[in-house]
């Protein structure tokens, strides 16, 4: 479990581990059917070892019915797990982004309000351009069917397909953007 997506997750309020989950899991969809229940805990046992959440054991709220239960602890960030979220909204990710994680951190960026996720996009979309442009300098250089230049080729394809998911997920947060 990336520990950012968890930090990024809890920038939007204090949580136990089972709201957190429950969260992945529905950003995640079928994905998130694979999900192991002991991976958030285990990541909140890190952060909190790492200072980066802090944690107290929930008391009864009678508005919260879902944090009345004593044996839960309630999660937060520290001053340092809020700037390695913002730190990891910031970053780009390649060459081998993970598409879920990239997916997550939309999510929490928009659910937090801690950055717009149009210009998480753009971030990225700049990045790849500036990658693909290099990528297809170098295999035009390569003499034709050579091992480089098929390597090459598989770069700037992969670069592509990226760039075009990235068209994706811009028309999709401007709908949402739109609506709300």
């Amino acid at each position: 479990m990336q520990q950012e997506v968890v930090l990024a997750l809890l920038a939007k309020e204090p949580s136990h581990g089972y709201e957190l989950r429950a969260r992945l899991r529905q950003a995640l969809g079928p994905l998130g059917d694979a999900m192991n229940d002991g991976q958030v805990y285990v990541t909140l046992t890190r952060l909190e070892k790492a200072g980066l959440v802090a944690s107290e054991q929930a008391s009864g709220v009678a508005d919260r019915p879902d944090r009345s239960r004593p044996d839960r602890k309630v999660y937060e960030l520290t001053a340092a797990g809020q700037q390695r979220v913002a730190g990891w909204l910031t970053e780009v990710s390649w060459p081998r982004p993970d598409l879920a994680e990239f997916h997550l951190k939309l999510i929490a960026a928009a659910a937090a309000r801690l950055a717009d996720p149009l210009a998480i996009v753009d971030a990225q979309r700049r990045e790849l351009l500036r990658r693909l442009r290099d990528a297809q300098r170098a295999a035009m250089a390569e003499p034709d069917r050579s091992a480089a230049g098929l390597l090459l080729e598989g770069i700037v394809l992969r670069l592509q397909a990226d760039l075009r998911w990235l068209e994706a997920c811009e028309r999709t947060w401007t709908k949402r953007k739109d609506k709300s």
